[in-house]
């Protein structure tokens, strides 16, 4: 009772949580978000009536006194997983402050709480491991999923992300160690749309792993066993969705990062049943489609006359076709006449209905038959065959984007018209995984190019004569819509996530530009307004789930956002996000 009673003081609240649990593995928690009252901005009285006196240093300090400081620690470290050390240790002792920094920087910040930085912390997380941040869900455990989650700590999770570890970024089988996806994306839920971070809940399935690396890991914290069939994995699945449905029933589930086939099946299975969406798949092509949205719009090729190259077709290159070609059905195309706008290229090339191998069930969808029996080995031979006016990159392969490729893509654009303009988006993350890099893309389409990728990039100058030219890169992030897109569901309570709500997020993201990012000719916000587009895309969620009649708010709450219009619904939302200063 001692290490509890030395809590007293410090956190009265989580003093009496730790009580009711009655369990020392919760003094850890306890004593962390103890150190969340200890903050160098109280006044004397509040340090007396907290019985903090002599245990704090005598400065008082305000907020951006203390985020400098923080600032100051983390570029005194040299690599980037120092970096993300320092910002989680900061987490577990000060939650308020680090979405603080977090949200004051998040240019500088976000590459290293997720993608790029999050890449290497998965690679590493077993040996990084300090203490538990996530509910560990093996498969051995079948029969005690409801337990699991009922132990989790906070009260009334409203989101949680959750992955098998079987296919991270472009890494590939990292097994349990892809835990830090669902905790990196859960912390962009908080900092880019302000879900409280006390309602949020990071899972990983366990189910194994076939990554040699890991099995033979000393360290490795995860299931020493090989994945077991696809049905007894689905089978798992299955009752985890079973048990979230029972023991939080209002909650929204994010898939992230399953292999492909189980996230195409998993998101077909569920989506009509229970409360999630599969990020990868939905998340990536509301984004990418939010980016196109704007893309043709600058780039002087009629909607007619555009046609798209994916290299990539797996779960997320599908995903993103699929969504734009909803983009043409809704502007009076029929569905054919959309999918004829895209040819999909995999590692044994065109994807044709007459290639000989035998295509995964998700490929199908964009396979062409009229290809005349001839096959397309490379994208070389695709875009010579094509002329494409947009090429996307989702293959995590990096450098497939030759010069050659940029080049004949340029070509092609232009041989079409005067002041046209290649659509080029290589969005594989992290950076070791773009098909080619902004200054890449600049130099080979001599700045005509209209660039988004996944992972960010830098600005790029050009000296011409005494004069220097600076070409702005757009960066396809998914923390453009997800947040967003969970906020809304969640406000409207919404009983699924459908189609047309993760339509209207990518376009209210790509109506979402300020007059001078339009002058520059992007086509996302600057990162620093994430927030702001955030609220955008929430609240035209909440009003496309209420058109879908799926949101179970009351009627009469509906008819008077309706009567005030935006600027009410606007402030219902700001009113609830979770705001860090308030703590401090």
């Amino acid at each position: 009772m001692a290490a509890l009673d030395g809590l007293r003081g410090y956190a009265q609240d989580h003093y009496a949580e730790v009580q009711q649990f009655g369990n020392t593995e919760y003094v850890s928690k306890a004593a962390a978000s103890g150190y969340q009252v200890l903050r160098l901005s109280f006044t004397p009285d509040e340090r007396i009536s907290k019985n903090l006196t002599g245990l704090i240093p005598h400065a008082m300090e305000n907020v951006e006194t203390q985020v400098a400081r923080c600032m100051k620690m983390i570029n005194s470290r040299q690599t980037n997983i120092d970096k993300y050390l320092y910002l989680s240790s900061l987490k577990s002792q000060n939650l308020d402050l680090f979405y603080r920094v977090l949200i004051d920087n998040v240019r500088e910040l976000m590459p290293l709480v997720y993608t790029p930085t999050i890449g290497d912390v998965c690679l590493q997380y077993s040996t990084l491991y300090t203490r538990p941040e996530a509910l560990y869900i093996s498969i051995k455990q079948r029969k005690s999923i409801r337990t699991i989650l009922r132990n989790w700590p906070y009260p009334n999770p409203e989101i949680c992300v959750v992955t098998d570890g079987s296919r991270i970024l472009g890494l590939g089988d990292l097994g349990v160690n892809g835990v830090g996806i669902s905790i990196g994306k859960l912390a962009l839920y908080t900092g880019a749309a302000g879900i409280h971070p006390e309602k949020t809940l990071p899972i990983v399935l366990d189910c194994g792993t076939n990554n040699e690396t890991n099995l033979k890991d000393p360290l490795y914290l995860g299931l020493r066993a090989r994945r077991p069939s696809p049905q007894v994995q689905q089978e798992f699945m299955d009752e985890f969705m079973e048990a979230i449905a029972d023991v939080y029933p209002n909650m929204l589930t994010q898939f992230e990062d399953f292999e492909t086939e189980k996230a195409f099946n998993y998101l077909a299975r569920y989506r009509n049943t229970h409360k999630c969406f599969n990020d990868d798949i939905q998340g990536t092509g509301a984004v990418v489609l939010a980016g196109y949205i704007g893309a043709v719009n600058l780039s002087g090729v009629p909607i007619e006359e555009q046609r798209l190259v994916f290299m990539g077709a797996g779960s997320a290159g599908v995903g993103v076709a699929k969504q734009l070609v909803e983009y043409y059905t809704r502007r009076g195309l029929s569905e054919k006449e959309a999918k004829d706008k895209f040819w999909l290229v995999d590692t044994k090339g065109l994807v044709t209905t007459d290639r000989g191998d035998k295509l995964a069930e998700h490929k199908k969808y964009f396979a062409r038959t009229d290809n005349n029996g001839h096959q397309f080995r490379t994208l070389e031979e695709v875009i010579e065959y094509v002329r494409p006016s947009a090429l996307v990159g989702l293959t995590a392969t990096f450098g497939v984007f030759t010069e050659s490729v940029v080049r004949a893509l340029k070509a092609s654009v232009e041989s079409a018209g005067v002041n046209r303009r290649p659509i080029l988006f290589p969005l594989s993350n992290p950076l070791t995984k773009a098909e080619c890099t902004f200054e890449q893309a600049v130099q080979w389409t001599d700045g005509t190019v209209i660039f988004a990728s996944g992972s960010p990039f830098s600005p790029f100058a050009v000296k011409s004569g005494e004069h220097a030219v600076t070409y702005w890169p757009n960066q396809g992030n998914n923390v453009y819509v997800f947040p967003g897109l969970g906020l809304g569901a969640i406000l409207a309570k919404a009983n699924k996530v459908t189609d047309e709500m993760v339509y209207t997020a990518a376009a209210a993201l790509a109506e979402s530009l300020n007059a001078e990012e339009v002058y520059k000719g992007l086509i996302y916000p600057n990162i620093e307004r994430v927030r702001e587009a955030s609220v955008v895309v929430a609240r035209e969620v909440m009003k496309a789930a209420r058109r879908e009649g799926v949101s179970e708010l009351s009627e009469a709450q509906w008819v008077e956002w309706e009567e005030w219009g935006d600027v009410d619904l606007t402030k219902y939302i700001k009113d609830r996000v979770y705001d860090p200063l308030k703590g401090m």
